[in-house]
């Protein structure tokens, strides 16, 4: 048996633990025995099984306690990202300028190549990492490939993080970047796209834009986005200790929200959007995999836009746990994925 297989079955193996222990608590509880999950490989590329088989991600359970800690950590992450930064740049081919509007910080990602019908449009982009991580430069990595692959001109908003501001610095931020960008582009010809707590900030971008009365832009983006951080959701339980990259709803993921939520309600849509009145949103497209912990977390909200009347696309890609459809520039399901956003837009932008 090799290493990856022993990985995944011993993480099989706790699940089913997990799930014992949860169902002394609960009748209604499904116990489901301990299983070895193999890597699909039908219709998926040799490089994304790749990270399909990968093992879990060893920081994990890094539950960082204070603000610090966290970006102690996200510094040493984000220089390793910082690493591969010009690479993804030169095969982008795009131009990067830091610039700030309205006091925020934001890199502007010109492509150079951008098509005739994209060249009155603009995309702002919230970087993920549960609140806390990829500060800087090191969080363009999603934006970079939005411009590269879609050819769009991509704002990406470095906003403010613990331990300088806490909630809801992050979606002020953003906010006024959106402020400013309409200030001389219509609002849908402006689209927004990010991941995970990017993603969710997508849609609290609209629901704070509703409350202040801003017009709404011309479509939204959302990838696996973190809409409900109350950790309820039926993947939270399925794709435990199965999600390679998450792991575990109780991981450095919910620590890191925690953080960065200081004692403010979790349920608050501005948090959880989930929770939030969808009605009047732009037409979204939402992305995430099969073994994704926030799988749940992006089928609900595409289920609460629909009930809301809005036009909400699904994109779910086999095995991939979360954001693994954006990890690497080269391989075919990111080429596929950042197309079928690109054209989403394409289609709402302007309209």
């Amino acid at each position: 048996m090799n290493i990856s297989r022993i990985i995944f079955l011993s993480a099989a193996i706790l699940a089913a633990s997990s799930a014992t222990s949860r169902a002394e608590n609960s009748a209604d509880a499904l116990q489901v025995p301990a299983k070895s999950l193999p890597v699909p490989t039908e219709d998926i590329s040799p490089e994304m099984q790749a990270f399909i088989k990968a093992p879990l991600n060893p920081d994990w359970n890094k539950l960082w306690k204070t603000a610090d800690e966290a970006r102690a950590y996200a510094n040493v992450q984000a220089a390793g990202v910082m690493k591969g930064i010009q690479g993804l740049k030169d095969r982008m081919g795009v131009t990067v300028e830091a610039q700030t509007m309205d006091g925020v910080k934001v890199y502007v990602i010109t492509p150079s190549t951008i098509a005739p019908e994209n060249k009155d449009k603009v995309i702002i982009h919230t970087h993920g990492g549960c609140y806390v991580l990829f500060p800087g430069e090191a969080g363009t990595t999603e934006a970079l490939m939005m411009a590269g692959l879609g050819h769009y001109k991509v704002i990406s908003v470095d906003y403010r993080m613990p331990p300088e501001a806490y909630f809801p610095a992050a979606l002020d931020d953003a906010v006024t970047v959106y402020k400013s960008v309409i200030k001389t582009t219509p609002p849908k010809n402006v689209g927004f796209v990010g991941t995970s707590a990017g993603g969710a900030l997508t849609m609290e971008m609209v629901l704070r834009a509703r409350e202040q009365g801003l017009p709404m832009p011309g479509a939204i983006a959302p990838g696996t986005p973190m809409s409900d951080v109350t950790k309820h959701g039926d993947a939270f339980y399925t794709n435990e200790m199965v999600d390679n990259i998450l792991v575990s709803r109780d991981g450095f993921c919910d620590a890191s929200v925690n953080i960065y939520a200081k004692g403010h309600d979790l349920a608050d849509p501005l948090l959880s959007p989930v929770n939030g009145d969808m009605h009047g949103f732009p037409p979204a497209i939402l992305t995430t995999g099969t073994r994704d912990l926030l799988l749940s977390n992006t089928v609900r909200a595409q289920r609460k836009l629909r009930r809301a009347g809005v036009d909400a696309e699904l994109v779910v890609f086999e095995g991939q746990s979360h954001a693994q459809y954006q990890f690497d520039d080269r391989v075919p399901e990111t080429k596929e994925a950042f197309g079928e956003i690109a054209a989403f837009f394409g289609k709402h932008l302007g309209h």
